[in-house]
């Protein structure tokens, strides 16, 4: 499960985009927190074709973290695995480009504060610690001068290996942002917003959060909502995460499960169980539209649409696996 958080400078209707997203109040004064299921139609369709008993699907937690970018707020933050910035463009004055540049100066400045000081104190621990305090002091140094030229350490050129040393300091810059536009009804996102910031209506979803989500869908269509925020909302974060999605099907449950972009089918068992990524042999694996196609999964294998895959084999969004394995 992710961890989506939710920042905005105050005023932005970033707790009623909370609510919108989580169909919960929001209480001020601490970080408010969620669950969600993520919506995938694709679940109740294998639950009806494999008479499965239960339907899980994947969750992601929204936070909406207390007191816009306050130090409060920011150690929230820090625990997500991605921020959706929150913008005005409602009521008078919009300036939501203003409130994207403000954003990024304060998260850009938490960053700066936090890696000079594991700086500072990783130049303490180097003496006498051999290369891998050397090299933690030289990614230190690399990030803090990205810092000082104010990009983010997303866009720093950090390689995998200065990741290690940046983990665990949980920088907001090296995180995914996905830039949100709380709209007036009936308009549009702003043209001076970069590409790919969503609009989401959130007071006017936050309206229907207490409503059936059948209800809730119709009442909003007729508000010009085709897809409610919060489909849209995650996908966005699943593309900036770099995560896929695999199932699994029997009579027990369908389920869906999160996994990232190019991960190999024990990587994927791991996620399912820590015991199947150490004793894997070997996947079943067959893609959703052929189960479906074929009216199940006992007749699409009859049809030769399962593969037997090895170790080396890369997951794709939508495969439905058998996992087999032995410890």
């Amino acid at each position: 499960m992710k961890d989506v958080g939710l920042v905005g400078v105050p005023y932005s209707g970033k707790s009623t985009l909370f609510t919108a997203l989580t169909r919960t109040g929001a209480v001020g004064g601490r970080a408010n927190q969620a669950v969600v299921a993520v919506p995938d139609p694709r679940l109740g369709v294998l639950a009806g074709l494999e008479r499965s008993a239960r339907i899980v699907p994947a969750q992601v937690r929204f936070v909406d973290a207390p007191g816009g970018t306050s130090a409060q707020a920011l150690a929230a933050l820090r625990e997500t695995d991605a921020l959706c910035l929150v913008l005005r463009a409602f009521g008078p004055d919009p300036n939501p480009a203003a409130e994207l540049a403000e954003i990024r100066a304060d998260l850009l400045l938490a960053d700066l504060t936090l890696i000079e000081g594991a700086l500072e104190n990783a130049r303490k621990r180097l003496k006498g610690r051999g290369p891998n305090a050397q090299q933690e002091v030289e990614t230190l140094e690399r990030a803090h001068a990205a810092l000082v030229e104010e990009t983010p350490l997303s866009q720093a050129g950090l390689d995998e290996a200065d990741a290690k040393y940046l983990r665990g300091l949980a920088p907001l810059t090296l995180k995914p942002w996905i830039p949100v536009a709380n709209l007036d009804e009936g308009t549009n996102e702003p043209g001076d917003l970069p590409e790919g910031t969503l609009g989401v209506f959130a007071e006017i979803e936050a309206e229907t959060a207490a409503m059936p989500p059948e209800e809730a869908r119709e009442l909003l269509s007729e508000f010009g909502v085709k897809e409610p925020g919060l489909e849209r909302v995650i996908a966005a974060c699943y593309g900036a995460l770099d995560l896929i999605t695999f199932l699994t099907t029997g009579e027990d449950e369908s389920r869906a499960w999160e996994v990232r972009r190019g991960a190999r089918a024990p990587e994927a068992a791991g996620v399912i169980h820590s015991d199947m990524e150490r004793g894997f042999i070997r996947a079943e694996v067959m893609s959703y539209e052929d189960l479906v196609a074929a009216g199940g999964w006992d007749a699409a294998k009859h049809h030769g649409h399962l593969r037997v895959e090895g170790k080396e084999y890369v997951v794709r969004e939508g495969d439905v696996l058998h996992v087999r394995f032995a410890v």
